[in-house]
């Protein structure tokens, strides 16, 4: 059976293998499509031991949010061209879906529950490791569930998946508030939500060094002190969510925002591919 330029490329947009892989896959099948493609995957998985020590600092983050539960997994791959894949994206679908009907919050338990198909999440993971001829690699998950939640994803680059993904637990349900906090998480990654959740040799830290910077300025001994926590502050507004100036009003803190809006947030979670 013949087969064109055409399947070669069909194959490649569905497997993500190489050109020439493709190639000797039809040449082998003998143009047969469904034949190449179980070439390609018994050809991939016994190439999944050789990939183990390689790098996956490409991929995407999904997310899934509804009524009180939201959910969210960064899928790691080795190059955008693979990220960029159907197959891939939808193999990351598959996987949030079933993280939100289990909600198991740990990357082992999860990888150990079984889909519809019977098969495991990580013999699922392997699947796509042998088709796409790539070490595939689940980085990470979270779920929140119980409360109202807000969700983000964003795209660096338009001709990626999405690379950051914010989900937020509110204490009283406001969708537009949840999702503008979300977004504003995006964008300036807070480390903590308050600032009584930062830890106390760091704050100690920061006490010290604006100490030391302000006697190396010459500030008068008197002022020291004030200067001091003046700048301890300024730090808690940079790491702490609550007391950062919100994205969509520089005027307001995230705090009176939600105050306003009749809610606040008791958890935050935000995914950056490779970070």
């Amino acid at each position: 059976m013949a087969y064109t330029a055409e399947d070669v490329k069909r194959l490649r947009e569905a497997t993500a293998a190489g050109m020439l892989d493709c190639k000797k896959a039809l040449d082998e099948s003998g143009g047969d499509y469904e034949k190449a493609i179980e070439i390609i995957r018994v050809k991939g998985q016994k190439g999944i031991t050789k990939r183990e020590g390689r790098t996956t600092s490409n991929g995407l983050v999904v997310a899934k949010a509804e009524g009180n539960t939201a959910v969210m997994l960064e899928l790691n791959c080795e190059t955008d061209f693979v990220a960029k894949g159907d197959r891939f994206q939808a193999a990351a679908n598959e996987l949030v879906e079933q993280l939100f009907a289990t909600k198991i919050n740990d990357v082992a338990g999860f990888s150990a529950s079984k889909l519809a198909s019977g098969k495991t999440v990580q013999e699922h993971i392997d699947e796509a490791n042998a088709t796409l001829g790539e070490k595939i690699e689940l980085r990470r998950l979270v779920v929140l569930d119980g409360s109202p939640v807000g969700l983000y994803l964003h795209r660096t680059s338009p001709d990626l998946p999405p690379q950051v993904g914010v989900v937020v637990a509110l204490t009283k349900a406001n969708p537009e508030t949840g999702k503008d906090i979300a977004q504003h998480i995006a964008a300036f990654s807070p480390q903590y939500l308050k600032r009584e959740e930062v830890p106390t040799d760091l704050v100690e830290n920061e006490r010290r060094v604006a100490e030391e910077t302000a006697r190396n300025e010459g500030k008068p001994d008197a002022a020291i002190a004030k200067i001091t926590e003046g700048r301890v502050t300024g730090f808690f507004k940079d790491v702490t969510l609550l007391e950062q100036a919100f994205a969509k009003d520089q005027k307001k803190s995230v705090q009176q925002v939600l105050d306003e809006a009749g809610t606040t947030v008791s958890a935050f979670h935000r995914f950056r591919v490779g970070q």
